[in-house]
């Protein structure tokens, strides 16, 4: 009799625990582990005091083809953002919406100063030739070279108010990078997901997402392992081994590494997994009574490069109520890696197995950046008052993404890159989403099924 092939899947985020889903799903013995109590990687969610803190600011797009695949999206309860943005500045503020999902919308950003008759006609026109793009030829070479988002933009002779005012804070938020010298691959693909399906997150947080994927795992006959941490990875011929930190060995028929991009590299020794990271930093404060964003379900976006302030502001609890307590209103304040910034702690990276930064309640040190966004609030409501804002959580995140610059993606490793029977799954395989980070999962699953039944 033939005993049923054994695969190890290292890493507990969205990537490992989609491949660990597809692997225990084709008939395998698969069992996952993770070094941390919980699964998720960076996509964490604290609980405190009748609150909710993500880790750090994470949406879900819930138009993505892999999160569609993979996810029961009714379960998950999901709470959606109101499209566009309420734009924030010295000079006051604007608003800046799709009238379709938002009809009461259409005068105050038909009156936007941001946005040019030309600029909403080019964005018609970009929308229109996206969504007759499949999404997976998106990433492809045969595109036409890559150009940093900046630059795509300008070409297509968006005014300077829109890409610096709206795009720059906006997707500096996606990609941690307001200069938008990132690919425009990415900003394509997002914007494609945006415009076809917005963003959500899950009514009880964003780790909701992982404890769903992990009871995927299990319904299929998979094992997921909380505390179990990997210290080395070898294969020879057709067989695998693994060491613990607990001094256990094992070998097993393939493994897949799903950690983080730095763990990954030390474990395979691919010097192709990029390590070059963008982090932030989220700070989380209950509003003082009869404050007033006045931005319903959007984010609110800082108009100015280069100021004290955040770069976006999240209305948590307007977005989910359960976010806070009754009667309390919870929002963040998201601020870009600069030289101004402490970043301590080791990093995660959204879908991978992660280190959880610093995620200490307020202490003495975060009082500097709640006075920052005090300032930036009174600048943007002269009318309001936010002395009784309360910082409640610092988030620190080192290693929010990985690095994407133009051409990036020629350079990324393959899933089967590691010798012998060890595979590779994570977004940095793909690019640094949710998306790429569910998609590789899959196709590390398929890749060693393929060759364990070959």
């Amino acid at each position: 009799m033939t005993s049923t092939p054994r695969v190890l899947v290292v890493g507990g985020g969205l990537a490992g625990l989609v491949a660990a889903r597809h692997l225990a799903g084709g008939g395998l013995d698969a069992t996952l582990l993770e070094r941390r109590e919980t699964v998720g990687g960076r996509v964490r969610t604290l609980e405190r005091d009748g609150y909710r803190f993500d880790r750090g600011f994470q949406v879900l797009f819930p138009a993505y083809p892999a999160v569609q695949r993979e996810l029961d999206l009714e379960a998950l309860d999901l709470r959606r953002f109101t499209s566009g943005a309420t734009i924030a500045g010295p000079d006051g503020r604007s608003v800046l919406a799709d009238p379709r999902s938002a009809p009461g919308t259409l005068p105050a950003t038909l009156r936007n100063p941001e946005i040019t008759l030309g600029d909403r006609l080019r964005v018609a026109r970009l929308w229109w030739e996206l969504r007759r793009t499949d999404p997976d030829r998106l990433f492809d070479a045969d595109r036409g070279e890559d150009q940093s988002i900046e630059r795509h933009l300008r070409d297509r002779g968006f005014s300077d108010g829109f890409v610096e005012r709206f795009v720059a804070p906006f997707y500096g938020g996606i990609t941690l990078d307001r200069s938008l010298s990132t690919s425009r691959r990415v900003f394509e693909y997002t914007f494609r997901a945006l415009a076809a399906g917005g963003a959500a997150v899950p009514a009880s947080g964003m780790e909701a997402i992982p404890r769903q994927l992990a009871d995927h795992v299990r319904e299929v006959g998979g094992s997921v392992e909380t505390s179990r941490e990997v210290e080395s990875v070898s294969s020879e011929g057709d067989s695998a081994t693994v060491q613990l930190a607990d001094g256990m060995n094992g070998e097993v028929d393939a493994v897949v590494v799903a950690t983080d991009p730095p763990t990954a590299r030390d474990l395979t020794g691919l010097e192709s997994i990029p390590t070059d990271a963008r982090g932030c930093v989220t700070q989380y404060y209950a509003l003082p009574e009869g404050a007033d964003l006045e931005t319903g379900k959007r984010l609110l976006l800082n108009a100015v490069d280069g100021d004290d302030g955040p770069n976006h502001v999240v209305p948590h609890s307007a977005v989910a109520p359960a976010y806070a307590p009754d009667g309390e209103a919870l929002i963040s304040a998201t601020y870009l890696e600069d030289g101004d910034l402490e970043l301590s702690g080791d990093g995660g990276n959204p879908g991978v197995s992660s280190g959880s930064g610093d995620s200490r309640s307020p202490e003495e040190s975060d009082e500097p950046l709640a006075e920052r966004t005090r300032d930036a609030l009174e600048s943007w409501y002269p009318e309001q008052s936010f002395d009784g804002l309360e910082a409640l959580h610092t988030e620190r995140v080192p290693f929010a993404q990985f690095d994407q610059p133009p051409g990036v993606y020629d350079r990324l490793p393959e899933t089967r890159d590691p010798p012998g029977s060890v595979y590779l799954a994570g977004d940095y395989t793909r690019w640094s989403s949710i998306q790429g980070a569910m998609r590789s999962g899959r196709e590390a699953a398929k890749a060693v099924l393929e060759d364990l039944s070959g």
